[in-house]
């Protein structure tokens, strides 16, 4: 290293010999000026830049203190270092307060205490000029970090804003908003009722940003994921050795929100006893720290949510009842999804372009009949059932659009018009109408389902239902199926009995069916029809298009043919089996 990139250390010392060794010691490592006496360093000091010190406390025409405490002075920044063989208290004592000396060194000196102290000098002088130099950009950059954290905070405000809650123009969220927009303005504990997964959270952070504690804290606590004792040390804090395994003090979640706001997830699964603590803290505005004997103040704002009818479990006894109104000073209900269905379309598109970017894959959207289908299901777990959903069908989905074909099955067979569907009975049972209005209504809804998740693939699915093509393509005339329209097969009563095409399908024994369903005895004997083998074929369609059973068939099931019905057919049919004109047979596998 050059002598001038060296840290530069001015000896000051009036014996020649004194000053040559000190010199000798250092110059290895430093670069080393001496002066034998005051005017001579000071001089020094008007020309050259010096990090560190060295002065002896006794010289002729001036002392040690004295010339360091005008070095101080003037060159506030250089490192001052006081040598002398005398231990004299009192000049030790003014030159730590005058001259304000780094350190005092003895007389005789060591040399490795010597180039210690050196080495620890300029590296303090260092440490002093960097700070310094901290000091002035953080000067500087006050206004412009400032103006960060406002943009910051804007930023977050306008994230978790109500306008950013998804919602179509008519749906019911509007209202919900509107209210509780009114409410955040008015510092008051608020109590928001609703189904898991409606967005209650969403809806208390959009509160608190749009209140006067938008740039406080705002935290969020699941009262039904932690045990009580936990609870309350989580949010109240609590002392060294109050508990086992409490090995520091702790600050409660209420004084970390200290003018901020708290959101209280699941209140309605809290314990009896930590009902009566949070009230008295909303009552008083107090709180105490397990294993404390002090009480703390602290202004919170409280909104606590629950799925439970709150109101109900408090008048029953389950929850406080004076807890329950100090909560409810404003009661917000959000609605489930399947009370919004309109927003549906809406929320999948904002879920899928989340989703994707968290897995970095690029998509277009949904297909308009996946929209739609999105929309008809009831969603009983909210909007986190349909991220799962929407999730699902972004890693299933091979191209940029995804189709109704990579929704679950469960979801596929929902129907619009019902509130909530059982997976075994929802589809026979939903809505009212005869026993034949039912069955054709879940016909048509499998059908449906099967030739959506088939990507309308007749030939598939017509395959996986057992039916042939030209089976399947009357049975999706007659229920008005389409590619990209589903109609519910809401048919008439005349429509529904009649058969498809006006043919006749009959099965291995022989009976005439139309959807695979006979009428009882008597609504055949109503209907003017014969009964074969217990069952009755409608609209008298058995004995049409030149097909009748055999009469020995009709013997072997113990039953004897529809009078003057035989003789009619031009063709019989054999093994049981009714036939096409054009020779074609087919099994109604319905």
């Amino acid at each position: 290293m050059s002598p001038s990139s060296l840290p530069t250390v001015l000896v000051v010392d009036d014996e020649p010999r004194s000053a040559q060794s000190i010199a000798r010691t250092l110059e290895d490592d430093f670069n080393v000026l001496t002066a034998p006496g005051a005017e001579e360093a000071l001089d020094i000091l008007d020309n050259e830049w010096v990090q560190l010190v060295f002065c002896d406390q006794r010289m002729p025409e001036i002392t040690g203190v004295e010339l360091l405490t005008q070095m101080r002075e003037r060159w506030p920044d250089i490192i001052r270092v006081i040598i002398t063989g005398y231990t004299d208290a009192t000049n030790i004592i003014r030159a730590v307060n005058e001259a304000g000396i780094y350190q005092y060194v003895g007389k005789p000196w060591r040399p490795e205490d010597l180039l210690m102290t050196a080495r620890n000098g300029i590296e303090l002088y260092q440490l002093q000029r960097e700070h310094d130099r901290l000091s002035l950009e953080m000067k500087l950059l006050a206004p412009s970090m400032q103006s960060r954290l406002e943009t910051q905070r804007s930023k977050l405000r306008q994230s978790f804003s109500f306008d950013n809650i998804v919602r179509a123009p008519e749906s019911p969220m509007n209202a919900v908003c509107a209210t509780a927009a009114q409410v955040a303005s008015f510092d008051v504990p608020a109590l928001i009722l609703g189904e898991t997964g409606s967005g209650k959270e969403l809806l208390a952070r959009a509160m608190h940003y749009a209140s006067l504690r938008s740039d406080r804290p705002f935290f969020a606590v699941n009262c039904g994921a932690i045990p009580d004792e936990l609870l309350e040390s989580e949010l109240f804090g609590h002392r060294k050795g109050a508990f086992t395994g409490a090995h520091a003090n702790r600050i409660g979640l209420f004084e970390q929100a200290d003018g901020g706001t708290i959101f209280l997830d699941e209140i309605g699964e809290v314990s009896p006893s930590f009902q009566v603590k949070l009230l008295r803290f909303l009552q008083e505005g107090e709180l105490r720290p397990v294993g404390a004997n002090e009480t703390r103040e602290v202004d919170v704002r409280v909104i606590a949510a629950t799925n439970r009818d709150l109101e109900k479990a408090a008048r029953e006894g389950a929850f406080r009842l004076d807890l329950f109104y100090r909560l409810a000073v404003f009661p917000i209900s959000p609605p489930p999804l399947r009370e919004r269905r309109m927003d549906v379309p809406r929320l999948a598109h904002a879920l899928l372009e989340r989703a994707a970017a968290r897995h970095g894959k690029r998509l277009r959207g949904f297909t308009d009949e996946a929209l739609e289908r999105l929309a008809a299901y009831h969603w009983p777990g909210n909007i986190r059932e349909l991220e799962n959903q929407v999730t699902r069908m972004l890693i299933l989905g091979q191209e940029d659009e995804l189709g109704a074909e990579l929704i679950a099955p469960e979801i596929l067979r929902a129907d619009a018009g019902a509130e909530e569907q059982d997976p075994a009975a929802d589809i026979a049972f939903a809505g009212g109408g005869t026993l034949k209005e039912r069955v054709e209504r879940m016909e048509a809804r499998l059908l449906r389902e099967t030739l959506i998740r088939h990507g309308w693939n007749k030939s598939r699915a017509a395959d996986e239902l057992g039916l042939s093509r030209v089976g399947l393509r009357a049975k999706l005339e007659r229920y008005g199926l389409s590619n990209g329209e589903t109609t519910p097969a809401e048919a008439s009563e005349g429509e529904a009995a009649s058969a498809i095409n006006g043919h006749a399908h009959g099965n291995g024994n022989g009976r005439a069916q139309s959807n695979g369903h006979a009428p009882t005895d008597e609504q055949a004997k109503s209907n003017g029809h014969a009964a074969k083998n217990g069952h009755a074929a409608k609209n008298g369609h058995a004995a049409k298009n030149g097909h009748a059973a055999k009469n020995a068939q009709a013997k072997a099931n113990g039953h004897a043919p529809p009078s003057g019905d035989a003789a009619k057919n031009d063709t019989p049919a054999s093994n049981g089996k009714s036939s096409w004109p054009n020779g074609a047979a087919e099994k109604h596998a319905c």
